[in-house]
């Protein structure tokens, strides 16, 4: 793989078998998103968006094609090897925020440092450290149900970034969002973007947000890639 790509992908196809029906959710998907790339992801519900992520991101597994991430073919990886990447080589953001309520903010970020292994000291450092860096320092002893959505989307992030991977895939983070709130949502993915150099690929039907923060758009279509966009 080109030492410039944080990811690339080679004729990606992917198909669902349930008794007899088949259905292939993405097809022949040529991708390339540059080290420190911000890249839209949009097109209809069912067009295979959802699908393409969780590639990218190692939840599952291609029918055919290949992926590779940081110089890693991750379509060949076995599932150790996949749980380490996503552990450590790629932060994943959902639509809904996936936190554990009963923990503080604090405790839902250090989470994935508690399963990589990290000394308790260090792990609250490291949780308030990516906290403050979404702006969230003044609300790390409260719970998902003491936060807005948008603060509760800032958690997520947070949790997605402190094991510091060099790829976020963000799958619709601003869907249960309204519209100020998404917009912030978008600019503090675009601001981490451009200061730490993170590559970012984000799904979005809002295409305003994805042509004011991305470099590059991408639609999808009945599982096929069918335009490219540079902004």
């Amino acid at each position: 793989m080109n030492s410039q790509l944080a990811l690339k992908t080679d004729k990606l196809t992917k198909t669902y078998i349930t008794g007899k029906i088949e259905v292939t959710a993405l097809k022949d998907a040529d991708l390339s998103v540059k080290k420190g790339g911000f890249i839209g992801i949009t097109g209809e519900s069912g067009s295979g968006k959802s699908t393409l992520m969780n590639l990218l991101g190692g939840l599952d597994t291609p029918t055919s094609g290949t992926i590779e991430a940081e110089g890693k073919i991750i379509s060949r990886m076995n599932k150790e090897e996949l749980a380490l990447y996503r552990r450590y080589s790629v932060g994943m953001i959902f639509q809904s925020f996936n936190l554990i309520p009963s923990f503080t903010a604090q405790e839902n970020v250090s989470l994935p440092l508690l399963f990589a292994g990290v000394p308790k000291a260090e792990r609250k450092a490291r949780a308030a450290e990516a906290l403050e860096n979404v702006g969230l320092s003044h609300r790390q002893r409260h719970r998902p149900s003491e936060l807005s959505g948008g603060e509760q989307q800032r958690v997520a992030i947070a949790r997605a970034l402190v094991n510091q991977p060099k790829i976020l895939l963000a799958d619709e983070p601003t869907g249960n969002l309204d519209s100020k709130i998404s917009h912030d949502i978008a600019e503090l993915l675009g601001n981490l973007n451009q200061s730490r150099g993170l590559t970012v690929v984000m799904v979005s039907h809002e295409e305003p947000l994805l042509k004011e923060f991305a470099q590059g758009i991408i639609r999808l279509r009945d599982g096929m890639i069918t335009a490219r966009e540079m902004i």
